[in-house]
């Protein structure tokens, strides 16, 4: 019988080379097998078996077979093919296989690669509102429009729980805040920053746009302003003086522009990159374009709206119901008036004026390094279109700058956009932030119930991790956005509590109570170990809690931090960065059960273990570390380790017979290795 335990390959470079072929380059694919234990090797693509070489130089494990092929024009879809006397192997993204399936072959196409600056980088996601109050002059005040049925208002206590109706309540948070901690996030680590929304909208959240080409004020620089807010009877926004003032006025404008500007330089002189979200799918009510609430009528320098004008240059950007009348009901996204779908394939000026702020955005002055793209497959009335226009986004943002990242929000397989002319990769739900909250929590990712049968269960883990991370190209793995939490669902820390619950029910005190930082800090020591750009969401680092959207988005917890957790990120991160193989090495599952698993990392300068023990008591693992290229015979430092309170683990780890011992106390994590070089 062949040892599929020894059986591997995979796409980083030990296994592919190069890592992101080009058309007629020449292509060098391997496999590992047990030393001396099988007969044949084939690759098959184009629709035909190869027969592989073995290599000479081998080791004292493992035997190494390789061919070499000429890169076609089109995509390349290969898998393995291994046999002795008595038995027969297929070899894919899902491992070693009785029957292979196509969907799950090895594959590449040719020319497509992801910013190298992108792939295993760590994010720290930035929800503007709720990070910091860096400049009070610049603040939403009382009243100062009428939104989604009631005024907006300025929260005076930055530490107030959100109301379940949240959308118009302001806490203050802005890019002077952000400004104001460069450092601090310079020293957790982190490489890039992915904000949600900074362009004008009346929503705290953003999602809404109002005016693709300017940063909104309200985060940046008011420097004209009005006295006038409007009394409590009012409700048209034509009343709303001090608003009108702040996002229409041109001061205002541009030099919350070059604020951004600046800041954007300040990042990057400390090695932080900086990606916007782009909400292209549909805009807002209060938008430019659509002017519903009159914000524009008759302002100097602004066209009439589509709502206000049946002659207006914007009527063909929305669907209205009746195009012979002004004040028509028009398509909304899930038929949200506030979100005007934009109807793209009726209005080709719609679709240059999205591109060209798709480039303006990464260009100079203001050079931000990509978008994130908000319901992205949404985009569009057919799939057919979708393509066509992501397709024309990213090429023409990667004119304009061609180290441009673009990632995108999807559920689902992401792989029909992943085929090199539209998105980089995906944040990163199906092959990261699920299986790791089963595993941990038993909670779905909005806190919504809890799942008895994948909670704890490494097997499961590790089928769910595999099958999924198969559908993304290695490029678009090793750059996914990796996250526990984020604005949409409920905070890691509170899905530790294993209680389900929404804000509206279970009220906000519910959130923190009963959660376990233990099982937080073993869900950062995966996402700091596993394959993907790990990307903080702010707060998490600080211990904050909330159920989902909007509880989700409470403050940063400035003066009451979990300092450990903190210095547990610090450390974890800093640990990424000095193992060359936790950002771009192969991953092998080595162990799983009930409550724990063990995998490896692995490149040609550096070797790590990682097991985890998610069990409410001690257990030790017998943890095969051959299968991560260990020889059978050698000894293994200690990295790093979490949830060793009073028994530090051993400082070597003796490996006899190619495995380890590994006792691990409840809610632990270590990472043991070793350096090739």
């Amino acid at each position: 019988m062949i040892n599929r335990n020894a059986l591997f390959s995979d796409e980083t470079t030990l296994f592919k080379y190069p890592y992101a072929p080009k058309a007629g380059d020449t292509v060098t694919v391997r496999l590992r097998t047990l030393k001396n234990d099988v007969l044949k090797v084939y690759v098959c693509f184009g629709g035909r078996l190869r027969e592989m070489t073995k290599e000479e130089q081998t080791d004292e494990t493992f035997d190494f077979y390789k061919l070499e092929f000429t890169c076609p024009d089109d995509v390349v879809s290969y898998y393995f093919q291994i046999s002795d006397d008595d038995d027969l192997v297929y070899y894919n993204r899902l491992g070693p296989v009785t029957n292979n399936q196509e969907e799950y072959n090895f594959s590449f196409i040719p020319g497509f690669d992801v910013p190298d600056w992108a792939k295993g980088r760590v994010f720290y996601q930035i929800f503007t509102d709720r990070f910091r109050n860096g400049d009070p002059r610049n603040d939403v005040t009382d009243n100062e429009y009428y939104y989604t049925g009631g005024h907006v208002r300025a929260i005076d206590d930055w530490n107030k729980i959100p109301d379940s109706l949240d959308v118009g309540n302001f806490y203050g948070g802005d890019l002077q805040g952000v400004e104001q901690k460069i450092s601090y996030l310079a020293s957790l680590g982190i490489e890039g920053i992915y904000f949600n929304p900074l362009f004008i909208s009346p929503s705290n959240h953003k999602y809404d746009t109002q005016d693709y080409d300017n940063i909104d004020p309200h985060f940046a620089v008011v420097a004209d302003d009005c006295e006038h807010a409007m009394q409590h009877w009012e409700k048209h926004n034509g009343f709303a003086a001090r608003y009108i003032t702040r996002v229409t006025t041109s001061r205002n404008l541009s030099q919350s522009n070059a604020y951004f500007a600046s800041l954007v330089e300040k990042l990057h002189s400390h090695g932080i990159a900086v990606v916007l979200d782009g909400v292209f799918n549909h805009c807002g009510s209060f938008n430019k374009w659509m002017d519903r609430e009159g914000i524009y009528l008759n302002k100097p320098g602004y066209s009439k709206g589509a709502y206000q004008s049946l002659r207006s240059p914007y009527r063909k950007y929305f669907a209205f119901e009746k195009n012979n009348v002004t004040h028509s009901r028009y398509e909304g996204w899930w038929g949200f008036e506030t979100l005007p779908k934009l109807n793209y394939e009726n209005s080709d000026a719609l679709c240059e004026d999205i591109l060209n702020v798709g480039a303006k955005w990464v260009s100079a002055p203001y050079n931000a390094d990509g978008w994130r793209l908000d319901v992205a497959a949404d985009l569009g009335h057919s799939e057919q279109f979708n393509h066509k226009f992501w397709q024309a986004f990213s090429q023409r943002v990667k004119k304009a700058n061609p180290q441009a990242f673009i990632f995108a929000e999807h559920y689902g397989d992401p792989s029909p956009w992943l085929n090199g002319s539209e998105w980089d990769t995906v944040m990163n739900y199906d092959a990261f932030m699920e299986p790791v909250t089963w595993f941990l929590t038993g909670m779905e990712k909005h806190s919504d119930y809890f799942d008895g049968g994948k909670y704890n269960n490494g097997a499961t883990f590790f089928y769910d991790m595999n099958k999924n991370m198969a559908r993304l190209p290695r490029p678009s793995l090793d750059s996914a956005i990796n996250q526990l939490s984020n604005h949409d669902h409920s905070r890691f820390l509170t899905r530790t509590n294993r209680t389900p619950g929404r804000l509206r029910e279970n009220g906000g005190e519910a959130a923190a109570q009963g959660v376990d930082v233990r099982v937080m800090k073993l869900g950062v020591l995966i996402q700091m170990t596993w394959p993907g750009s790990p990307t903080i969401y702010y707060g998490d680092e600080a211990g904050q809690v909330g159920w989902t959207d909007p509880d989700s988005r409470r403050t940063y917890p400035w003066g009451s931090e979990d300092t450990s957790l903190i210095d547990m990120h610090r450390d974890a991160i800093a640990l990424r960065k000095r193992l060359s193989c936790l950002r771009l090495g192969s991953i092998k599952a080595l162990d799983a059960g009930n409550g724990y698993i063990a995998y490896g990392r692995f490149d040609k300068d550096n070797t790590a273990i990682i097991v985890i023990n998610n069990n409410d008591k001690e257990i030790s693992l017998s943890v095969p570390v051959w299968e991560a290229g260990v020889t059978w015979s050698d000894r293994l430092g200690l990295y790093y380790c979490i949830g060793f309170d009073s028994t530090m683990p051993q400082h070597v780890a003796e490996v006899k017979f190619g495995r380890i011992v590994v006792t691990l106390p409840p809610h632990s994590g270590c990472v043991y290795g070793k350096s090739w070089k």
